[in-house]
Protein backbone atom coordinates (compact mmCIF):
# COMPACT_ATOMS: atom_id res chain seq x y z
CA UNK A 1 0.00 0.00 0.00
CA UNK A 2 1.71 3.34 -1.01
CA UNK A 3 -0.42 6.11 -1.74
CA UNK A 4 -0.62 8.88 0.32
CA UNK A 5 -4.21 10.12 0.39
CA UNK A 6 -5.32 13.70 1.19
CA UNK A 7 -7.31 12.83 4.67
CA UNK A 8 -10.71 14.50 5.16
CA UNK A 9 -11.21 13.85 9.02
CA UNK A 10 -15.47 12.77 9.64
CA UNK A 11 -15.49 13.58 13.06
CA UNK A 12 -19.30 13.53 14.72
CA UNK A 13 -22.14 11.27 16.06
CA UNK A 14 -24.00 10.85 13.42
CA UNK A 15 -22.23 7.58 12.15
CA UNK A 16 -22.95 6.19 15.41
CA UNK A 17 -26.68 6.65 15.25
CA UNK A 18 -26.52 4.51 12.13
CA UNK A 19 -23.91 2.29 13.89
CA UNK A 20 -25.13 1.44 17.11
CA UNK A 21 -28.11 0.22 15.09
CA UNK A 22 -26.32 -2.63 13.25
CA UNK A 23 -24.77 -3.55 16.64
CA UNK A 24 -27.81 -3.71 18.83
CA UNK A 25 -29.01 -6.26 16.15
CA UNK A 26 -26.42 -8.05 15.90
CA UNK A 27 -25.07 -7.99 19.27
CA UNK A 28 -22.52 -11.21 19.18
CA UNK A 29 -20.87 -9.83 16.35
CA UNK A 30 -19.20 -6.73 18.34
CA UNK A 31 -19.22 -9.05 21.23
CA UNK A 32 -22.22 -6.89 23.31
CA UNK A 33 -24.36 -8.91 25.61
CA UNK A 34 -27.47 -9.79 24.38
CA UNK A 35 -30.07 -9.27 26.73
CA UNK A 36 -28.43 -5.40 27.06
CA UNK A 37 -29.14 -5.09 23.24
CA UNK A 38 -32.59 -6.41 23.26
CA UNK A 39 -33.27 -4.24 26.49
CA UNK A 40 -32.80 -1.22 24.26
CA UNK A 41 -34.17 -2.55 21.40
CA UNK A 42 -37.61 -2.59 23.53
CA UNK A 43 -37.68 0.83 24.53
CA UNK A 44 -38.72 1.43 20.54
CA UNK A 45 -42.47 1.83 19.89
CA UNK A 46 -43.46 -2.19 18.41
CA UNK A 47 -43.62 -0.91 14.48
CA UNK A 48 -40.43 1.09 14.73
CA UNK A 49 -39.03 -1.76 16.57
CA UNK A 50 -40.43 -4.40 13.76
CA UNK A 51 -39.19 -2.35 11.00
CA UNK A 52 -35.86 -1.31 11.99
CA UNK A 53 -35.18 -5.16 12.09
CA UNK A 54 -36.84 -5.77 8.87
CA UNK A 55 -34.20 -3.24 7.47
CA UNK A 56 -31.16 -4.12 9.43
CA UNK A 57 -31.87 -7.68 8.70
CA UNK A 58 -33.21 -8.16 5.27
CA UNK A 59 -32.62 -4.81 3.30
CA UNK A 60 -29.09 -3.93 4.65
CA UNK A 61 -29.78 0.18 3.76
CA UNK A 62 -26.14 1.81 4.07
CA UNK A 63 -25.96 5.47 5.13
CA UNK A 64 -22.02 5.53 5.66
CA UNK A 65 -21.13 6.64 2.03
CA UNK A 66 -24.35 9.26 2.34
CA UNK A 67 -23.42 10.79 5.26
CA UNK A 68 -19.75 11.71 4.58
CA UNK A 69 -20.84 13.36 1.75
CA UNK A 70 -23.03 15.87 3.90
CA UNK A 71 -21.57 19.00 5.74
CA UNK A 72 -21.01 19.28 9.28
CA UNK A 73 -21.86 19.61 11.84
CA UNK A 74 -22.67 15.45 11.87
CA UNK A 75 -24.74 15.13 14.74
CA UNK A 76 -28.01 13.32 15.11
CA UNK A 77 -30.29 16.33 15.03
CA UNK A 78 -28.64 17.71 12.19
CA UNK A 79 -28.68 14.25 10.02
CA UNK A 80 -32.35 13.96 10.66
CA UNK A 81 -33.15 16.98 9.86
CA UNK A 82 -31.30 16.59 6.62
CA UNK A 83 -33.45 13.71 5.62
CA UNK A 84 -36.92 15.20 6.61
CA UNK A 85 -35.89 18.02 4.11
CA UNK A 86 -35.83 15.04 1.23
CA UNK A 87 -38.94 14.20 0.46
CA UNK A 88 -40.21 10.24 1.55
CA UNK A 89 -40.26 8.64 -2.00
CA UNK A 90 -36.61 10.55 -2.29
CA UNK A 91 -34.95 9.29 0.66
CA UNK A 92 -33.85 5.99 -0.13
CA UNK A 93 -32.86 7.35 -3.70
CA UNK A 94 -30.98 10.12 -1.79
CA UNK A 95 -29.13 7.63 0.73
CA UNK A 96 -28.48 4.90 -1.89
CA UNK A 97 -26.92 6.99 -4.16
CA UNK A 98 -23.25 7.11 -3.24
CA UNK A 99 -22.77 3.36 -3.30
CA UNK A 100 -25.24 2.17 -6.00
CA UNK A 101 -23.31 1.30 -8.97
CA UNK A 102 -25.36 2.03 -12.07
CA UNK A 103 -26.23 -0.54 -13.34
CA UNK A 104 -28.31 -1.40 -10.15
CA UNK A 105 -29.50 1.86 -9.98
CA UNK A 106 -31.05 1.76 -13.29
CA UNK A 107 -32.85 -0.94 -12.39
CA UNK A 108 -33.93 -0.45 -8.92
CA UNK A 109 -34.86 3.05 -9.70
CA UNK A 110 -36.82 2.39 -12.52
CA UNK A 111 -38.62 0.14 -10.04
CA UNK A 112 -39.32 2.74 -7.52
CA UNK A 113 -40.34 4.92 -10.34
CA UNK A 114 -43.25 2.63 -11.58
CA UNK A 115 -44.33 1.18 -8.23
CA UNK A 116 -44.23 -2.40 -8.78
CA UNK A 117 -41.91 -5.37 -10.24
CA UNK A 118 -41.85 -8.33 -12.44
CA UNK A 119 -39.99 -11.58 -12.65
CA UNK A 120 -37.71 -10.12 -15.30
CA UNK A 121 -36.54 -7.47 -12.79
CA UNK A 122 -36.39 -9.84 -10.58
CA UNK A 123 -33.68 -12.18 -12.47
CA UNK A 124 -31.64 -8.64 -13.43
CA UNK A 125 -31.29 -8.17 -9.95
CA UNK A 126 -30.27 -11.52 -9.18
CA UNK A 127 -27.52 -11.43 -11.69
CA UNK A 128 -26.29 -8.53 -11.05
CA UNK A 129 -26.03 -9.73 -7.24
CA UNK A 130 -24.40 -12.91 -8.24
CA UNK A 131 -22.02 -10.46 -10.45
CA UNK A 132 -21.03 -8.47 -7.48
CA UNK A 133 -20.35 -11.37 -5.30
CA UNK A 134 -17.78 -12.78 -7.73
CA UNK A 135 -16.41 -8.69 -8.71
CA UNK A 136 -15.96 -9.09 -4.93
CA UNK A 137 -14.18 -12.79 -4.53
CA UNK A 138 -16.66 -14.51 -3.15
CA UNK A 139 -17.27 -17.07 -6.02
CA UNK A 140 -20.34 -17.14 -8.12
CA UNK A 141 -22.79 -17.99 -5.00
CA UNK A 142 -26.91 -18.52 -5.44
CA UNK A 143 -28.24 -14.92 -4.33
CA UNK A 144 -32.07 -16.33 -2.91
CA UNK A 145 -35.15 -14.75 -3.85
CA UNK A 146 -35.96 -13.88 -0.78
CA UNK A 147 -33.37 -11.39 -0.89
CA UNK A 148 -34.12 -10.52 -4.50
CA UNK A 149 -38.07 -9.60 -3.49
CA UNK A 150 -37.32 -8.16 -0.23
CA UNK A 151 -34.89 -5.94 -2.25
CA UNK A 152 -37.50 -4.69 -4.99
CA UNK A 153 -40.13 -4.69 -2.88
CA UNK A 154 -38.53 -1.97 -0.54
CA UNK A 155 -37.98 -0.13 -3.99
CA UNK A 156 -41.54 -0.52 -5.35
CA UNK A 157 -42.41 1.01 -1.92
CA UNK A 158 -40.02 4.05 -1.72
CA UNK A 159 -42.26 6.35 -0.53
CA UNK A 160 -43.58 4.36 2.43
CA UNK A 161 -40.23 3.40 3.32
CA UNK A 162 -39.33 6.79 3.40
CA UNK A 163 -41.51 7.76 5.54
CA UNK A 164 -40.79 4.77 7.96
CA UNK A 165 -37.16 5.12 8.15
CA UNK A 166 -37.13 8.93 9.24
CA UNK A 167 -39.95 7.79 12.23
CA UNK A 168 -37.85 4.57 13.30
CA UNK A 169 -35.01 6.51 13.40
CA UNK A 170 -36.27 9.49 15.25
CA UNK A 171 -37.88 7.15 17.67
CA UNK A 172 -34.83 5.76 18.40
CA UNK A 173 -33.03 9.21 18.90
CA UNK A 174 -35.72 10.03 21.39
CA UNK A 175 -35.63 6.44 23.49
CA UNK A 176 -31.98 6.26 23.70
CA UNK A 177 -29.72 7.81 21.52
CA UNK A 178 -29.74 11.27 21.82
CA UNK A 179 -28.47 10.35 25.61
CA UNK A 180 -25.74 8.11 24.31
CA UNK A 181 -24.56 10.98 21.62
CA UNK A 182 -23.50 13.24 24.73
CA UNK A 183 -21.57 10.21 26.54
CA UNK A 184 -19.63 9.30 23.63
CA UNK A 185 -18.70 12.91 21.84
CA UNK A 186 -15.65 13.28 24.40
CA UNK A 187 -14.26 9.67 23.24
CA UNK A 188 -14.62 10.52 19.45
CA UNK A 189 -12.77 13.85 19.76
CA UNK A 190 -10.00 12.44 21.40
CA UNK A 191 -9.63 9.38 19.38
CA UNK A 192 -10.10 11.36 15.95
CA UNK A 193 -7.12 14.19 17.77
CA UNK A 194 -5.04 10.71 18.35
CA UNK A 195 -5.59 9.73 14.87
CA UNK A 196 -4.74 12.85 13.35
CA UNK A 197 -0.83 13.29 15.34
CA UNK A 198 -0.49 9.39 14.06
CA UNK A 199 -1.65 10.19 10.32
CA UNK A 200 1.92 12.99 10.50
CA UNK A 201 4.11 9.96 11.58
CA UNK A 202 2.70 6.82 10.45
CA UNK A 203 3.07 5.78 6.34
CA UNK A 204 -0.77 4.94 5.53
CA UNK A 205 -0.25 0.89 5.74
CA UNK A 206 0.54 1.51 9.76
CA UNK A 207 -1.50 4.08 10.37
CA UNK A 208 -4.59 1.90 9.51
CA UNK A 209 -3.39 -1.06 11.23
CA UNK A 210 -2.87 1.17 14.20
CA UNK A 211 -6.40 2.63 14.26
CA UNK A 212 -7.83 -0.55 13.31
CA UNK A 213 -5.49 -2.84 15.97
CA UNK A 214 -4.95 -5.52 14.13
CA UNK A 215 -5.94 -4.91 9.83
CA UNK A 216 -3.33 -5.25 7.03
CA UNK A 217 -5.35 -4.25 4.01
CA UNK A 218 -3.99 -5.35 0.26
CA UNK A 219 -6.75 -4.68 -1.89
CA UNK A 220 -6.31 -3.86 -5.63
CA UNK A 221 -7.46 -0.60 -6.52
CA UNK A 222 -6.41 1.09 -3.76
CA UNK A 223 -2.95 2.93 -5.76
CA UNK A 224 -5.95 4.89 -7.12
CA UNK A 225 -7.28 6.57 -3.67
CA UNK A 226 -6.93 10.13 -3.57
CA UNK A 227 -8.87 10.98 -0.57
CA UNK A 228 -9.41 8.85 2.67
CA UNK A 229 -12.11 10.05 4.63
CA UNK A 230 -11.30 8.85 8.61
CA UNK A 231 -14.55 8.12 10.29
CA UNK A 232 -14.20 7.20 13.94
CA UNK A 233 -16.49 5.34 15.65
CA UNK A 234 -17.28 4.52 18.98
CA UNK A 235 -20.17 1.59 18.65
CA UNK A 236 -17.81 -0.46 15.49
CA UNK A 237 -14.98 -0.47 17.74
CA UNK A 238 -12.44 -2.49 16.88
CA UNK A 239 -14.27 -3.55 13.44
CA UNK A 240 -13.84 -1.48 10.65
CA UNK A 241 -15.02 -0.36 6.78
CA UNK A 242 -12.22 0.17 4.64
CA UNK A 243 -13.16 0.75 0.87
CA UNK A 244 -13.99 3.08 -2.00
CA UNK A 245 -17.03 5.25 -2.50
CA UNK A 246 -18.61 6.32 -5.29
CA UNK A 247 -17.60 5.66 -9.21
CA UNK A 248 -13.53 6.14 -9.96
CA UNK A 249 -12.18 4.55 -7.04
CA UNK A 250 -10.52 8.01 -5.85
CA UNK A 251 -12.42 8.67 -2.93
CA UNK A 252 -12.28 5.99 -0.21
CA UNK A 253 -13.61 5.47 3.63
CA UNK A 254 -12.06 4.44 6.42
CA UNK A 255 -14.14 3.84 9.15
CA UNK A 256 -12.52 2.97 12.89
CA UNK A 257 -13.43 1.83 16.15
CA UNK A 258 -12.84 4.99 18.33
CA UNK A 259 -13.55 3.77 21.87
CA UNK A 260 -10.71 3.87 24.52
CA UNK A 261 -9.58 0.37 26.14
CA UNK A 262 -10.69 0.93 29.53
CA UNK A 263 -14.36 2.85 28.22
CA UNK A 264 -16.80 -0.14 27.77
CA UNK A 265 -19.82 0.07 25.35
CA UNK A 266 -23.02 -0.40 28.03
CA UNK A 267 -23.38 2.68 29.97
CA UNK A 268 -21.92 2.30 33.28
CA UNK A 269 -20.65 -1.17 33.07
CA UNK A 270 -17.41 -1.57 35.30
CA UNK A 271 -15.56 -4.49 32.98
CA UNK A 272 -14.66 -3.05 29.19
CA UNK A 273 -15.47 -5.18 26.79
CA UNK A 274 -12.10 -5.32 25.89
CA UNK A 275 -10.92 -7.01 29.21
CA UNK A 276 -13.24 -9.33 29.07
CA UNK A 277 -13.61 -10.75 25.14
CA UNK A 278 -9.57 -10.99 25.82
CA UNK A 279 -9.91 -13.14 28.80
CA UNK A 280 -12.76 -15.32 27.47
CA UNK A 281 -10.79 -15.91 24.16
CA UNK A 282 -7.81 -16.41 26.01
CA UNK A 283 -10.08 -19.17 28.37
CA UNK A 284 -10.69 -21.40 25.46
CA UNK A 285 -8.16 -23.92 24.47
CA UNK A 286 -8.92 -24.33 21.00
CA UNK A 287 -8.22 -20.35 20.83
CA UNK A 288 -5.04 -20.71 22.54
CA UNK A 289 -4.08 -23.51 20.22
CA UNK A 290 -4.66 -21.16 17.22
CA UNK A 291 -2.39 -18.51 18.61
CA UNK A 292 0.27 -20.71 19.03
CA UNK A 293 0.09 -21.44 15.09
CA UNK A 294 -0.25 -18.23 14.56
CA UNK A 295 2.83 -17.31 16.37
CA UNK A 296 5.05 -19.36 14.25
CA UNK A 297 3.10 -18.49 10.50
CA UNK A 298 0.37 -16.46 9.13
CA UNK A 299 -2.24 -19.12 7.94
CA UNK A 300 -5.71 -18.85 6.47
CA UNK A 301 -8.48 -20.05 7.99
CA UNK A 302 -8.29 -23.18 5.54
CA UNK A 303 -4.54 -23.97 6.35
CA UNK A 304 -5.51 -23.66 10.53
CA UNK A 305 -8.59 -25.92 9.96
CA UNK A 306 -6.31 -28.92 8.56
CA UNK A 307 -4.11 -28.27 11.23
CA UNK A 308 -6.95 -28.42 13.88
CA UNK A 309 -8.68 -30.79 12.08
CA UNK A 310 -11.97 -28.83 12.44
CA UNK A 311 -14.33 -27.41 9.88
CA UNK A 312 -13.79 -24.34 8.48
CA UNK A 313 -17.03 -22.51 10.19
CA UNK A 314 -15.60 -23.59 13.14
CA UNK A 315 -12.34 -22.36 12.98
CA UNK A 316 -13.58 -18.80 11.80
CA UNK A 317 -15.55 -18.49 14.54
CA UNK A 318 -12.95 -18.76 16.82
CA UNK A 319 -10.67 -16.41 14.53
CA UNK A 320 -13.61 -14.08 14.97
CA UNK A 321 -13.42 -14.16 18.78
CA UNK A 322 -9.42 -14.00 18.70
CA UNK A 323 -10.31 -10.54 16.31
CA UNK A 324 -12.65 -9.20 18.40
CA UNK A 325 -10.11 -9.27 21.34
CA UNK A 326 -7.48 -7.65 19.16
CA UNK A 327 -4.87 -11.02 19.69
CA UNK A 328 -4.82 -11.35 15.88
CA UNK A 329 -3.28 -9.42 12.60
CA UNK A 330 -5.39 -9.79 9.96
CA UNK A 331 -4.44 -9.38 6.09
CA UNK A 332 -7.56 -8.38 3.87
CA UNK A 333 -7.09 -8.99 0.07
CA UNK A 334 -8.98 -10.22 -2.61
CA UNK A 335 -7.90 -13.30 -2.38
CA UNK A 336 -9.35 -13.82 1.17
CA UNK A 337 -7.79 -13.84 4.71
CA UNK A 338 -4.29 -14.42 6.04
CA UNK A 339 -3.76 -14.47 10.20
CA UNK A 340 -1.09 -14.18 12.53
CA UNK A 341 -0.79 -13.13 16.17
CA UNK A 342 -0.49 -9.80 17.49
CA UNK A 343 2.16 -10.37 20.41
CA UNK A 344 1.68 -7.03 21.82
CA UNK A 345 -1.48 -7.51 22.47
CA UNK A 346 -1.04 -10.40 24.62
CA UNK A 347 1.27 -8.05 26.41
CA UNK A 348 -1.16 -5.42 26.42
CA UNK A 349 -4.28 -7.94 28.08
CA UNK A 350 -1.32 -8.91 31.09
CA UNK A 351 -0.87 -4.43 31.57
CA UNK A 352 -4.45 -3.81 31.12
CA UNK A 353 -5.61 -7.03 33.68
CA UNK A 354 -2.87 -5.37 36.46
CA UNK A 355 -4.18 -1.95 35.54
CA UNK A 356 -8.21 -2.97 36.35
CA UNK A 357 -7.67 -5.01 39.08
CA UNK A 358 -5.01 -2.00 40.89
CA UNK A 359 -8.41 0.66 39.93
CA UNK A 360 -5.66 2.21 37.31
CA UNK A 361 -7.49 1.46 34.40
CA UNK A 362 -10.91 2.93 36.04
CA UNK A 363 -9.30 5.91 36.40
CA UNK A 364 -8.26 6.25 32.58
Amino acid sequence: MKPTPQFIWDIGTAHDLFVSLEVLHDPDRFGLRGNWAAGVRSRLPIEHREFLQDVLTNHHVWPLPWLTSLPHPKNSATILDRLEEIPPRRRLHEISDCYLADDFKELLYRVADHGTWHETEARMLNNLMVEKQRKGGKGKKKVSEEEVEATLMVWANAEQFGHSYLEALKSYYEVFFHEEEERILPALTQSAAKAQALSNTLPLDELLNELSQGLRFDYEGVEQMKELVMVPSFWTTPLTYFGPIGQGGEKWVFLYGGRPDGMSLVPGEMVPELLYNTLKALADPTRLRILKYLAEEPLTPAELARRLRLRPPTVIHHLDALRLARLVHVTLSNQGRRYEARHEAVDGACAMLENFLSGKLLEE
